[in-house]
């Protein structure tokens, strides 16, 4: 089994190449040729401790272990580790660092949806916040579209990054709207990574109820019970979202008018997770990286 340090992952990991492995593993997903189940967690008094399961053809068989710690200051509030395992045999391949992972791909989904949601002439970005979500958007989402100004907001100031923007990208743990409806412009396009396990919502319940377009990444997941889901979208309904996976195949209509207001909520999955290990893996056997380790001998 090949193990592989935080370090080596992000040296690994190329972003170039992940908003296409995660279009793949969506696209997968939808189609019903992947399997996930939604996030289970076990809550310990200052954090929770959660497991994302899943397998794709494109992205391979594996599991991530994820904890949410928000008090944290000396560390990230999110840390995790991933194991993959070979979808024929079963047998463990590999165990790497999920931390960088788990932030790259939260923004680069959101990133993706971005690219197949927004406005074409779409110009202005505002990312709300200044945390670990904040710079992997700004990393990411010029990777999507060719921005001309990127608006990064903290606090007190979400109102004037908001306006005028034509990419609304929420990255808060806000227990109390970051993003208010009266702020958007005609055509705007939001999206909302910000953890819900607070209590509160970063989004105005007015944007997920007005909203034209409001696309999750799948449906069991998004309306599953806490820690996996986003509760926020109870009164849009199942019938109400489309799956990014279904506009990425043509089977789901994204925007259809350049006035309508689209909303992506991200609750993250493990096909997410697995696109980007997946290619860490690759990268590594590559390039000769990571330490070879023999969890089990076998004899013949």
């Amino acid at each position: 089994m090949l193990v592989l340090t935080r370090s080596e992952v992000e040296g690994l990991l190329d972003l170039d190449a992940l908003l296409d492995a995660l279009a793949a593993a969506h696209a997968e997903l939808s189609a019903g040729e992947a399997s996930l189940v939604p996030r289970v967690g076990a809550f310990a008094p200052d954090g929770v401790l959660g497991t994302m399961v899943g397998y794709a053809p494109s992205a391979g068989l594996g599991c991530k272990l994820v904890t949410l710690f928000p008090e944290n200051r000396d560390r990230h509030t999110h840390q995790a580790a991933i194991a993959l395992f070979d979808p024929e045999t079963g047998t463990p391949t590999a165990l790497m660092d999920g931390t960088y992972i788990t932030a790259m791909r939260t923004a680069a989904a959101a990133a993706l949806a971005t690219r197949l949601l927004a406005r074409p002439d779409a110009r202005v970005l505002a990312i709300l916040g200044t945390g670990v979500q904040s710079r992997s958007a700004q990393e990411m989402f010029p990777r999507a579209r060719d921005f001309a100004e990127v608006r990064v907001a903290g606090r007190g100031e979400f109102k004037d990054a908001v306006r005028g923007a034509d990419v609304v990208h929420a990255t808060t743990a806000s227990p109390e709207p970051v993003v208010r409806f009266d702020w958007l412009s005609p055509g705007a396009h939001v999206s909302s990574v910000g953890s819900t396990l607070g209590g509160g919502f970063e989004l105005d319940p007015r944007i997920v109820e007005r909203a034209d377009v409001v696309v999750v990444e799948q449906r069991d997941s998004a309306f599953a019970p806490l820690p996996a889901g986003a509760p926020e979208l109870e009164p849009r309904g199942r019938d109400g979202v489309v799956e990014l996976g279904e506009i990425i195949s043509g089977s789901a209509a994204g925007r259809s008018s350049e006035d309508q207001i689209t909303l992506y909520k991200s609750v993250g999955i493990a096909v997410q997770d697995l696109a980007a290990a997946a290619l860490v893996l690759a990268a590594a056997r590559e390039r000769g990286a990571g330490q070879e380790i023999e969890l089990e001998e076998i004899h013949a």
